[in-house]
């Protein structure tokens, strides 16, 4: 294959991604066929399927975008030159804020992040890993600097996400105002807490 056709098949691929998203926001997930989303490109069915072997692929693709987004967020923070105590704080709420607007606020992609949650467990599944390595550096670099005292930052990393999954997973943040709790910001500073370093008992006097 040429870099040319390498580069059409990779626009018409996106484009195909755009379209079916703009679809599972107006009529939602299991109602948007692949014929409407050819329709919606003025193509036929079988030219959509030049590019996606099935419904389930486009799904995917869509829910790889929509979780990549939160991911270059994670990234571009993970990046800045600030303290890590500053950074993991804007990290989880950056997180939080992004699930919320795209998968919560939008009740048919919150459907479709359910779906995917059943049927496409290790699209979410790679995302989570990237989260949590993103958690991970910045907690590594807080090691380094004496913001935090963790030896084992993998650990840190998952414990980080495992406090912080109310206010992580789509379908629990859609239920918070069910159940009473801490607000995300009382969570993240119990976490920065728990990160930080401690005076051990025997040398305190």
């Amino acid at each position: 294959m040429t870099l040319a056709a390498e580069h059409l098949e990779v626009d018409m691929r996106e484009r195909v991604l755009l379209v079916a998203e703009r679809l599972f926001r107006e009529i939602g997930y299991q109602k948007t066929t692949v014929a409407d989303i050819a329709k919606a490109m003025r193509m036929s069915p079988a030219n959509v399927y030049r590019f996606f072997d099935s419904k389930k692929a486009i799904h995917e693709g869509v829910a790889r975008r929509l979780m990549g987004e939160v991911e270059a967020a994670a990234e571009a923070i993970v990046r800045r030159a600030e303290p890590a105590t500053q950074r993991l704080r804007d990290l989880l709420s950056s997180i939080h804020r992004m699930n919320a607007e795209r998968y919560v606020g939008d009740a048919k992609l919150h459907e479709m992040v359910a779906i995917a949650m059943e049927e496409s467990w290790e699209v979410c599944l790679a995302h989570m890993e990237r989260i949590t390595g993103s958690i991970a550096a910045v907690i590594a670099d807080g090691a380094a600097s004496g913001e935090f005292d963790q030896s084992n930052v993998p650990l840190a990393s998952m414990c980080t996400c495992t406090a912080m999954v109310h206010f992580f997973h789509p379908q629990l943040i859609a239920h918070a105002d069910e159940k009473p709790g801490p607000t995300i910001d009382q969570m993240i500073d119990f976490v920065l807490a728990a990160l930080a370093p401690h005076s051990h008992p025997a040398n305190q006097r």
